[in-house]
Order: structure tokens, then C-alpha cells, then sequence
């Protein structure tokens, strides 16, 4: 397989970070939705929002790489057998997902630096808070953060469901390009 995406087919630079992303994205809402039925005296009351925050920033990092990666070599042409709803409604789905994922990795910026408390990542840095000020931050931002995170899932979910209508329906390649074949 080819580093950088062609004409025809994803390299593997992109087919890597899509499924980096994909499972980081399902691990953080899982996680994110187990830690708030913590109780304060869980073991991981503290340790499961720091891994949550921790790996929410390096996805962050990921993620403008990505789209990086994505201005240096360009996604392969859409199949000639794709309509132009498709071609029209893929583009948009894609372009939804980049949106709501940084617009969750915002609001829970806004979470945890809500008390004006830097965001640790695994000891190894810190980004420090900057807004603070918003009345119920924290709360405001919590309810947004999820509802988001919410729609990313029920988006992703539509984003499977087209790549499966084209592999068993339409029998095409588009699932196959993202798998590295």
C-alpha cells in the first residue's frame, strides 16, 4: 500500500488515522458515558475524566494532522458510480463529522477548565484554561458536550450505514478504499 492517498485508492497514512480516529471517537464515548455513573468514591471517579481529557486532547493533535494530511494529499476522485446525491451527501456527512468532533473537543475544553484549571495530558503537558467566565460553564458546556457527542454517534452511525449500502447493495469499492485494498 501507498503512503499518500492516489486517484483511485486511500494510502495508508489516511486509512490509519480514519481508523485511529474511528476507535479513539467509540472508546471516548463509551468512556465518557460510563465515568459520569462514578461515584465520588470510585477508584475511577478521577482517573476515568483525566484519561478522557488526556486522550480527547491527543485526538485533538490527531485530528489537525489529519486534516493536515488531508490539504498534502488530497481523497481519492468519488467513483464514477456514485450519483451526484451521493457525491453531494458524502461530502457533506464528512465535512458534519469534522465539525461536531472539534466542536466536542471544545466544549470539553470548556468542561474542565471551567474552574480555571489547566487540562493535563498524561503528565506530559498542559493547556492552560482561558475562558472561564461563562456563567454555568461547566453545566452549559456538559449539556452541549453531550448532546453533541450524541449526534456524532447517531452521524456515525449513517456514515457505516452508506459504507455498507455501497459494499452489499451497490457492491463498489468505496469500502474497500478505506480498508486499504
Amino acid at each position: 500500500m501507498q503512503i499518500r492517498n492516489d486517484r483511485e485508492r486511500y494510502g495508508l497514512v489516511a486509512v490509519t488515522m480514519h481508523w485511529l480516529v474511528a476507535l479513539t471517537v467509540f472508546g471516548l464515548f463509551g468512556l465518557g458515558l460510563w465515568m459520569t455513573s462514578l461515584t465520588y468514591y470510585d477508584p475511577w471517579y478521577r482517573q476515568g475524566p483525566a484519561l478522557h481529557k488526556g486522550i480527547g486532547v491527543v485526538l485533538f493533535l490527531v485530528m489537525l494532522a489529519r486534516l493536515a494530511w488531508r490539504g498534502y494529499s488530497p481523497p481519492p476522485s468519488p467513483l464514477a458510480s456514485h450519483t451526484p446525491l451521493e457525491r453531494r451527501a458524502a461530502h457533506l456527512v464528512h465535512g458534519l463529522l469534522y465539525l461536531l468532533l472539534f466542536a466536542i473537543m471544545a466544549s470539553g475544553y470548556l468542561i474542565s477548565t471551567a474552574d480555571g484549571r489547566a487540562v493535563e495530558v498524561f503528565g506530559l503537558f498542559s493547556i492552560p484554561a482561558t475562558l472561564t467566565a461563562i456563567p454555568q460553564q461547566e453545566d452549559v458546556a456538559g449539556a452541549v458536550h453531550l448532546i453533541l457527542a450524541v449526534t456524532l454517534m447517531a452521524l456515525v452511525l449513517l456514515h457505516i450505514a452508506g459504507a455498507l449500502k455501497h459494499h452489499f447493495i451497490d457492491r463498489d469499492r468505496t469500502l474497500r478504499r478505506m480498508l486499504g485494498h
